[in-house]
């Protein structure tokens, strides 16, 4: 008689689990809708918060660990090594425990949000926490945020499958672990709020506020409980401005907003070049870490995520960026060490698109705070040496993050009160705004969606800015379409058309070759005083092009090449084959059914 596999997991563990559902449950029929909706937000809010409690605790002992271990043996190329080791390492335990794929990004949040009704794998809760952290932890140029609000999602998200809530209810929750987890990694309550509303919601109404608030400010709770400030991004100095300075702040915004431009796409371009490189995904591994290495031996900043790195500028020692590193000895002269720094942040592009594209996990958010805290350094700096104005060098380094922050993820909200709150105080708001408008307004104009999202905004797969395109783009047209149209080969006879103008209400006939290509379609209004006369007529001669699109094709897409054309119908095919056709009207029915079924409230 075969044995049956036990669970490895701790008995006391799966029974604490199967109580605490239970009581939840029992929350379940006793309270309302909404109350349990609110007391649900403070259940993912805390489980979040933990979450990320153990993932950044986790990622800062194991950085911590290998910068002791580094001191002992005082070995130049250690550093470069460790990356190399972290990313194969990752590699290695998503080949082997995760089924040889694992999901970034914040983009893979808003998938599940526009194409998977808010669904997200349950992996998902776990396995970002130990990949990201051993990636990150252990050298390589990324960040830890997009790991963090995946993992919330994913709480938030398996909770809401767990009690069989709806559409809306799992979305919402899905976004409150968003901001639970933002709100914990900074102590950022608002930020974690306007994070979930600018870049993982598109359309929402006012009453969705409350959930994600009560989440958030759990999130923010936690943090001070549970992590340490020296694990934090936190500058509690009471900057504040300066109007005399407003000029100087307007080049920052300006200067950043083309370099988020730089940033992104020179990422992507790394990102791409070395994740296509092999097929073997340690060969992969190997080749796009070892890059990154020999970076890192040049510029040892690149090493982690930075923000100690940014502490180190905004309290103006940038001297001791050049420590351990092959310039050690220029770090007396500035002009040196601001050419160390300019380099430094021009290259951390490339870094991080060589951390995740040879197969390690980690996020841009922290990179485009690193380059931005990088850029108002050197402006304050390069302002303040050649005598124009002393300008104050910690505030120009935090509001440089709001402005790559805003351009880069085209999130000026988030952007301004997350530096608003790790500052501790709204004393650089005005500054905070300039930087961030602006930013945004360049990076806007070359890029339209931001650039953890420009590769699939325009497929119709997440849902952006656009709320009338979301609507459009969550309609699957292979449930619409319409097969039921007759149709002629390309050798047709005069009378076949004829026999379908006269016995169907059809106004036009799609033309197909033998192997389904559409060949074009014949309008009756072209051929109507041709199909009762006795003499033979040539239809071929009115033979005109057609719409065609896909059934993978977005909605949108679909739409505006009926207004283009100004038909209401087009021709549907897949792999290139007609299937059928589909009129505006049938998509503008499911769009007047998805307008209240989509709001978030």
């Amino acid at each position: 008689m075969p044995k049956i596999k036990k669970s490895k997991t701790p008995k006391f563990i799966r029974r604490s689990i199967y109580n605490i559902k239970s009581i939840l449950g029992l929350l379940r029929i006793v309270l309302s809708d909404r109350q349990f909706l609110y007391f649900s937000c403070v259940i993912v809010g805390i489980t979040s918060a933990l979450a990320v409690t153990v993932l950044k605790t986790f990622a800062h002992n194991v950085f911590q660990f290998t910068t002791y271990v580094n001191k002992i043996l005082k070995l130049p190329y250690l550093n470069s090594i460790l990356p190399i080791l972290g990313i194969v390492l990752t590699v290695l335990i998503i080949r082997k425990f995760l089924n040889g794929s694992l999901e970034k990004g914040t983009a893979q949040i808003m998938i599940a949000v526009a194409k998977r009704s808010g669904f997200m794998p349950k992996k998902q809760m776990y396995a970002q926490i130990v990949t990201s952290s051993l990636t990150v932890g252990m050298g390589g140029s990324a960040g830890l945020e997009s790991p963090i609000t995946i993992t919330g999602a994913a709480l938030g998200s398996n909770y809401a499958q767990d009690f069989r809530l709806n559409y809306k209810d799992r979305t919402l929750l899905l976004a409150c672990g968003v901001a639970a987890g933002i709100a914990t990694a900074f102590n950022a309550p608002v930020a974690g709020v306007l994070f979930a509303i600018e870049v993982i919601l598109a359309d929402m109404s006012v009453s969705a506020f409350i959930p994600i608030m009560i989440s958030s400010a759990t999130g923010a709770i936690m943090s001070n409980l549970t992590l340490k400030g020296g694990i934090l991004l936190s500058f509690k100095r009471g900057l504040n401005f300066d109007y005399h300075n407003t000029i100087y702040y307007v080049l920052l915004g300006i200067i950043a907003g083309f370099l988020s431009v730089y940033h992104a796409r020179l990422f992507r371009w790394v990102e791409h070049r070395i994740g296509s490189y092999s097929k073997s995904v340690y060969t992969r591994a190997f080749v796009g870490a070892g890059i990154l290495g020999m970076l890192i031996f040049l510029f040892p900043p690149l090493f982690g995520e930075g923000y100690e790195n940014i502490k180190v500028l905004a309290n103006n020692q940038a001297g001791e960026l050049l420590d351990n590193s092959l310039f050690e000895h220029l770090n007396g002269n500035e002009w040196w060490i601001m050419l160390f720094v300019m380099i430094t942040m021009m290259i951390k592009s490339i870094a991080t698109g060589l951390t995740l594209g040879s197969g390690g996990n980690g996020g841009n958010f922290a990179p485009s705070l690193f380059v931005g805290s990088y850029l108002g350094y050197l402006v304050s700096k390069v302002v303040t040496l050649i005598g124009i104005k002393n300008l104050p060098i910690d505030n120009f380094t935090v509001v440089g993050m709001a402005a790559l922050l805003s351009g880069l993820f085209h999130a000026p909200l988030t952007a301004i009160f997350l530096i608003a709150e790790i500052t501790g105080g709204y004393g650089l708001i005005i500054p905070l705004m300039l930087v961030s408008s602006i930013s945004y307004a360049i990076a806007k104009r070359y890029d339209n969606y931001s650039m953890d999202i420009y590769s699939i905004a325009d497929k119709g797969i997440v849902f952006t800015s656009d709320k009338d395109r979301n609507i459009l783009d969550k309609i699957d047209v292979s449930l619409l379409y319409s097969s039921y149209l007759k149709t002629v080969f390309t050798d047709f006879t005069s009378q076949e058309i004829k026999d379908i103008f006269t016995n169907t209400n059809q106004y036009f006939i799609p033309v197909l070759d033998r192997s389904l290509m559409i060949q074009g379609i014949i309008m009756l209004n072209d051929v109507r005083k041709h199909l009762f006369s006795d003499q033979e007529t040539d239809f071929s001669e009115f033979i005109i092009p057609a719409n065609i699109v896909s059934v993978d094709d977005a909605t949108a897409k679909i739409i505006r090449i009926m207004e283009e054309s100004r038909h209401d119908y087009v021709l549907l095919t897949k792999d290139g084959k007609y299937i059928g056709y589909i009129t505006k009207s049938t998509i503008m029915d499911a769009y007047r059914q998805n307008l209240k079924r989509l709001r978030i409230e």
